[in-house]
């Protein structure tokens, strides 16, 4: 595979960035036109490949791209999962470079997709197609790209439920994670699941001279601001009643287990540029971000934020909040339990709304699956080290749904690194993940 990159670097390179260029923003409305063109360029792209079909399929949402490559007396089918949709590029100015014009420098790839997940689906491509074209292919191999993943795949759990047959196989191999390091390479083993909030908080029926009314009427960001106060303990704990009722705690063992990753604590926070780190009480960092559910704020704003000052006490606040949840909770119960509390604890002089925007359960595979295994033996191959199983802090929520839905598990071999800032300006993806992926997959069907 290395002389195989080597000589079609210049053309994998060209391919890849046709994709870059495509601002592919699945939440924004004026970029939906965008989302089919990449859809047809990732179907061209699986054909050039060697895909047998490959086509666009309209959803409810943004259009699923499918493709398959079918072999004679076949030892297994693996279903591959991306996405092609990316996050939005604000704040515009931060970015060194044009987000879709895509470059090479300082070792890497930088633009907006080029790890999450463009950049990883198309370590795919290039697998399957070397694997094709030296004849080692034994596998079939179907592919399902979606364009909803950045906005919680809204669509897709529907999409694959009337297309099962299509889409049966024996494990769903997906590359949209990061890894604990270049140099200690991880699998991860389970990711967390998601529930997402947005609070309406209403006050007086319009906005009022801070002076004149400043002191005798509710102000919706104080309000607020008390309220998103509340949802932790001194503890760092949730406190919303019945949140961790179905939360299961790991035995010491599995504990030590996830404490063999290496972790520089000086070297995270220095990253960080960050003095302390703060969390649950008697978790540690990788712990908190791993097995245990957490909330956070993910944006607040009301009244005025212009330039200069405005003496106004604002009619509405508002605050988008998002829960990362462990297998075992459900995420339509956790919000309800949300809901149900903000409105319990909002005080009367205020009015407040509290709407669902999206999300899914987590998830966790056996480490004894032959697709572990497999996994595992390639990727020792590639980096010179066994890799480590880990526990994913994000969340990829539709996967839970297809696990559901096709009855096969998720192995979630990922090539991304927490240097690539994905979701972020400056996204970038370094060349050598990206080579060292192509071979892990390909060596991945080799041993599966």
């Amino acid at each position: 595979m290395k002389q195989y990159i080597e000589s079609n670097k210049d053309r994998f390179f060209e391919e890849l960035f046709s994709l870059l260029r495509i601002p592919s923003i699945s939440s924004s409305p004026e970029n939906r036109e965008d989302m089919w063109t990449c859809a047809r360029r990732l179907v061209e792209l699986l054909k050039e490949a060697g895909a047998d079909e490959a086509e666009v399929y309209p959803t409810k949402g943004h259009p699923v791209v499918f493709a398959q490559k079918m072999v004679e007396k076949a030892e297994g089918t693996v279903l591959v999962y991306g996405h092609y949709d990316v996050q939005p590029v604000d704040p515009i100015e931060l970015w060194k470079s044009d987000p879709f014009e895509p470059e090479i420098h300082d070792g890497a790839i930088w633009g907006r997709g080029a790890n999450d997940d463009k950049g990883q689906l198309f370590m795919h491509l290039k697998a399957f197609e070397y694997m094709l074209r030296s004849g080692q292919l034994r596998h079939n191999v179907k592919f399902i790209f979606e364009g909803e993943e950045e906005i919680g795949s809204g669509s897709l759990a529907e999409w694959v439920s009337d297309h099962k047959d299509l889409l049966a196989a024996d494990v769903i191999l997906v590359s949209d994670t990061t890894m604990i390091s270049e140099k200690v390479p991880s699998i991860n083993v389970g990711m967390r699941g998601l529930s997402y909030v947005e609070i309406k908080v209403t006050g007086p029926n319009k906005d009022l001279h801070s002076g004149h009314y400043g002191g005798a009427v509710a102000n919706p960001i104080n309000v607020l601001c008390e309220m998103i106060a509340s949802l932790h303990d001194e503890d760092g704990r949730v406190a919303i009643p019945g949140f961790y009722e179905k939360v299961v705690e790991l035995s010491r063992a599995d504990r030590d287990m996830l404490a063999r990753a290496p972790f520089d604590m000086t070297e995270y926070k220095e990253f960080l540029d960050i003095d302390e780190v703060r969390g649950e009480k008697g978790y540690t960092t990788l712990e908190r971000v791993g097995i245990r559910p957490c909330l956070d704020v993910c944006g607040i704003w009301g009244g005025f934020t212009g330039v200069g000052s405005k003496t106004v006490l604002p009619s509405e606040a508002h605050a988008k909040i998002s829960m990362r949840l462990v297998p075992n909770q459900d995420s339509d119960e956790i919000t309800e339990l949300i809901i149900k509390h903000l409105k319990n604890i909002a005080p009367s002089c205020v009015k407040v709304d509290v709407k669902p925007c999206h999300g899914g359960n987590g998830f966790l595979i056996p480490l004894s699956s032959p697709a572990f295994r497999a996994a595992s033996k390639a990727m020792t191959e590639v980096y010179g080290i066994e890799p480590v199983p880990s526990r994913g802090g994000g969340s990829i929520a539709i996967l839970a749904d297809m696990q559901r839905i096709l009855g096969i598990d998720p192995l979630l071999m990922g090539f991304g690194l927490e240097r690539d800032t994905i979701h972020s300006p400056n996204e970038s993806y370094l060349l050598k993940q990206l080579f060292a992926g192509m071979e892990s997959i390909a060596l991945f069907y080799r041993y599966y």
